[in-house]
């Protein structure tokens, strides 16, 4: 055990020490643990999202291929532009579904309470600056 010196200052030093050390160790468990928790959901999400992208693509190509070959003669010649057509239109469909839902999640049940704030704060400024 260090001595302590006569006007007790070793012991003042340690405290300092010993809280400076459970800031940084404080710091590190709100800001670095969060952030790695943060990097394995954003890294899964990523790639499922690109898994699903590529399904989709795999799913579109099939249709495309499937229209073009069991249909015989009636999608050929002037009317070959039909299965690119249908394809492009479930394409816009799939986009059109994710964009709702997108929109329609969560976050759309906390939008009229955001909204009402928003729109509290910028009359209770209006009326200050009046």
């Amino acid at each position: 055990m260090p001595r302590r010196s006569d006007n007790g200052t070793h012991g003042l030093r340690h405290a300092g020490d010993d809280a400076f050390q459970l800031t940084v160790d404080y710091l590190k468990q709100e800001t670095i643990d969060p952030l790695k928790g943060l990097g394995r959901f954003l890294s899964m999400g990523i790639a499922g999202s690109f898994f699903l992208a590529g399904g989709i693509l795999l799913i579109l190509i099939g249709v495309l291929r499937l229209l073009q070959t069991e249909t015989g003669s009636a999608l050929t010649g002037d009317w070959s532009w039909v299965p690119y057509a249908v394809v492009v239109i479930l394409g816009i469909a799939v986009i059109g579904v994710a964009a709702w839902r997108i929109t329609a999640g969560p976050g759309q049940q906390k939008l009229p309470a955001v909204v009402a704030r928003r729109e509290a704060r910028e009359t209770g400024l209006q009326e200050g600056a009046s």
